[in-house]
């Protein structure tokens, strides 16, 4: 792994989350980017850096967000870690995998910060409808899940000598 091409990859993630993804509403729900590059991570490179990069880019993510500290941080990496097991389980690779698995993991975790946000005592279900955030941070992880998944291989996330190739690195 190298952790200084992962943080690139963050870095320019959360930039383009803060300058560019935040400005486009649909019904008031945003895109979320941070999570594609935790569910491309696991693709790439399996459960475990998976919840690594997942929690790297949550925590990246809370510093900037008024939610508790942490907060996108754990559902990040609950869905970076789900997104490399069961992409291990993928017999075969085609094109249209990383989209569809970036949308179900994308839909999966809105829900789950939804829910973690409403235990946290948050007012998650207030503002714009939990299905608008759904369709919008699915479609939009969806379409950008090949250029994620392309720019994690770039980081080299993967090693050389693993037995078990991850689903997106074979």
């Amino acid at each position: 792994m190298n952790p200084f091409r992962l943080g690139v990859v963050v870095l320019v993630a959360l930039v383009l989350q803060v300058c560019l993804f935040s400005r486009f509403a649909y019904e008031g729900a945003r895109p979320d980017v941070m999570i594609l590059v935790a569910i491309a991570a696991g693709l790439v490179a399996g459960a475990e850096r998976g919840a690594l990069v997942g929690f790297a880019a949550g925590l990246a993510y809370d510093v900037l967000l008024t939610t508790p500290l942490g907060l996108s941080a754990l559902v990040y990496c609950l869905v970076g870690y789900a997104a490399g097991a069961s992409g291990s389980g993928v017999v075969r690779t085609s094109r249209w995998v990383a989209p569809v698995m970036a949308a179900t993991a994308s839909a999966a975790g809105m829900f789950a910060y939804a829910l973690v946000g409403s235990v946290f005592g948050l007012a998650t279900f207030r503002g714009p409808a939990i299905t608008d955030i759904v369709v919008v941070v699915a479609s939009v992880n969806a379409v950008l899940a090949p250029l994620a998944v392309r720019a994690l291989r770039w980081a080299r996330l993967h090693d050389a000598d693993r037995h078990h190739q991850p689903l997106l690195y074979r």
